[in-house]
């Protein structure tokens, strides 16, 4: 998409302009709303870029709700044309996660044990983490007995999750669609089993490339 606007003599203001047209469900809008309401410190990590997911969620009003946003950085050359560096800079070293369903520029499963550890010292102890793509399974093994995993039914997560069961520790907890997702994540976080947890939200939620019509 960014490429199709630069050559067509498009500047930044009309990536901003396209991105908002992506649809997101109201469904979504309103478990973020409701999860950060309830006291959820709700993080994205993706596989995006920092410009796509502010941008998308600032256009739904849901910016604020998020503490924390882990994707690849970008920056506007002397062109105007929107440049996206890599989070691992894997041009000066990888960052040593042999699975195959890590990119070369992040793995998830590395974000997500920083994550997990500062939120310990801070006395949280659940993660709910939501995702569709195989970039997610890596911070998917990462989670605990206590935490939970919401991988999209029949996507590629999902796929990789109940192939490799015997690696999963973090309860399964399935869905389909934004009504259906809204559903779930609400009844976890209200529920007495995740009392005082910390809500891990995946960039899967809010990406681009998916439809959560």
């Amino acid at each position: 998409m960014m490429e199709e606007i630069h050559l067509k003599g498009g500047k930044v203001e009309d990536i901003v302009e396209c991105l908002k047209t992506l649809p997101l469900s109201a469904h979504i809008v309103s478990a973020i709303k409701s999860a950060h309401a309830l006291g959820c410190d709700l993080k994205i990590v993706s596989d995006a870029n920092v410009f796509f997911i502010e941008t998308i969620l600032k256009h739904h009003g849901i910016l604020d709700c998020f503490s924390e946003i882990c994707s690849n950085p970008c920056f506007t050359d002397k062109e105007g044309k929107l440049r996206i560096l890599p989070y691992h800079d894997f041009a000066s070293s990888l960052h040593g996660c042999v699975r195959d369903t890590c990119s070369l520029n992040m793995c998830k499963g590395q974000v997500i044990e920083r994550m997990k550890a500062a939120a310990l010292a801070e006395g949280k102890k659940r993660f709910i983490y939501l995702g569709d793509g195989q970039g997610d399974f890596c911070a998917i093994l990462k989670l605990g007995d206590d935490d939970f995993a919401m991988p999209r039914k029949d996507y590629r997560l999902w796929q990789l999750i109940y192939k490799n069961q015997i690696l999963i520790k973090a309860k399964i907890r399935e869905w389909n669609d934004g009504d259906e997702l809204q559903k779930v994540l609400l009844c976890l976080i209200n529920s007495s089993n995740f009392d005082g947890g910390s809500g891990l939200v995946s960039a899967t939620l809010i990406h681009g490339n998916t439809n959560f019509q």
